[in-house]
C-alpha cells in the first residue's frame, strides 16, 4: 500500500518549487493563486529569497505548503494514496492532498496559523530542544519533574524511536536538557526556532485558529489521514478538524503515525516537498522491516 507523507517547518530552500512552475500548468495556475489569496508574491520568495526571507514566519509556513501539495498533485496518475500524513504543519497539505480540504481552503488556514503562532511565540519567551538516545518514557518523566506552573516544559515532537523534541519555557527546557544529559541522552540539541510549538504556550494561537478552522468547510477524505494528536486514521470532516485544532498545543505522534500505517499494510512511503526528513524518520521507526521503503519527490 502506497502512504503520501508531508514535511512540517524547515525544510524550505530557495529556489523551492520553480522547476515545477515552469514545466507543469497547473503548478503555475496554484502559485499563481497562491500569490493572489496570500497578498504577496510568495512564489518570487520561493524561487528567489534568501535564507533569512525564507524564515520569516508569514513565509515559510506556506511555501512549504504550496511546494508540497503541489508536487503531489503535479505526479498525476501516479498519486493514487491509500493514505496520507503530515509532520505538524504537513497535516494540513495531507488533508488538502487527499481532498479533506480545498487548496485555497487550506492555504488561507495555514497562513492564518502562521501569524497566530508568531503572535503567540511574541508572548513569552519560549524554545525546543530535539533529546537524542533516551526512551520516550525518560523524557516523559523528566519533563514532568520539571514542569511547574508558569516554567513548563512538554514532549512536542515524536519523530522515532531515540528522538524526542520537548518545548516549554526557556529555564524549563534548559533544566530538563540538563537532567536529561545525567539521565544518559546522547545529545540535547538547543533548536533555532522562533517559540514553543506543540506546547501549552500556543494556547493563544490554537485559540485563534479554532473558529477559523470551525468556519470552513472540510470533506470526507479520498482515502484515510492519519493525524497527529493519535496517530491514528480518521476519514470523518468533524473528527478531523477537532483533531486539527488540538494539534497547536499537543505533541507530534509521528512516530505512532508511521508505525500505524506500516500495521494498516503501508509498504510504500513517498514524502512530497522539500527536504528529505521525513524519509530518515521513516527508515528508522521501520528499522527491521525491509518491505518498508520511503523515497521523495520535490526535494
Amino acid at each position: 500500500m502506497k502512504a503520501f507523507v508531508f514535511p512540517g517547518q524547515g525544510a524550505q530552500f530557495s529556489g523551492m518549487g520553480k522547476d515545477l512552475y515552469e514545466a507543469h500548468a497547473q503548478a503555475k495556475d496554484l502559485m499563481d493563486k497562491a500569490n493572489e489569496i496570500l497578498g504577496f508574491d510568495i512564489t518570487k520568495i520561493m524561487f528567489e529569497g534568501t535564507d533569512e526571507e525564507l524564515r520569516q514566519t508569514k513565509v515559510t509556513q506556506p511555501a512549504v505548503f504550496i511546494h508540497s501539495v503541489v508536487s503531489a498533485l503535479c505526479m498525476g496518475d501516479a498519486f493514487q494514496p491509500d493514505m496520507t500524513a503530515g509532520h505538524s504543519l504537513g497535516e494540513f497539505s495531507a488533508l488538502v492532498a487527499a481532498g479533506a480540504l480545498s487548496f485555497e481552503d487550506g492555504l488561507r488556514l495555514v497562513s492564518q496559523r502562521a501569524q497566530a503562532m508568531q503572535k503567540a511565540c511574541e508572548l513569552k519567551p519560549s524554545t525546543m530542544a530535539a533529546i537524542i538516545g533516551l526512551a520516550d518514557e525518560v523524557v516523559e518523566k523528566v519533563c514532568a519533574e520539571v514542569s511547574t506552573e508558569g516554567n513548563v516544559v512538554v514532549p512536542a515532537n515524536y519523530n522515532n524511536p531515540g528522538q524526542l523534541v520537548i518545548s516549554g519555557d526557556i529555564d524549563a527546557v534548559n533544566a530538563a536538557c540538563e537532567k536529561l544529559k545525567e539521565a544518559g541522552a546522547k545529545r540535547a540539541l538547543p533548536l533555532k526556532v522562533g517559540g514553543a510549538f506543540h506546547s501549552p504556550l500556543m494556547q493563544p494561537a490554537k485559540d485563534e485558529l479554532q473558529a477559523a478552522i470551525e468556519a470552513t468547510e472540510f470533506h470526507a477524505p479520498k482515502c484515510p489521514v492519519y493525524q497527529n494528536v493519535d496517530g491514528k486514521a480518521h476519514t470523518e470532516p468533524e473528527e478531523i478538524k477537532q483533531n486539527l485544532i488540538a494539534q497547536l498545543t499537543a505533541p507530534v505522534r509521528w512516530t505512532q503515525e508511521v508505525q500505524a500505517m506500516i500495521a494498516a499494510g503501508a509498504t510504500d512511503f513517498t514524502e512530497c516537498g522539500p527536504g528529505k526528513a521525513l524519509q530518515g524518520m521513516i527508515a528508522k521507526i521501520a528499522k527491521g522491516n525491509e518491505a518498508v521503503t520511503a523515497h521523495g519527490i520535490g526535494e
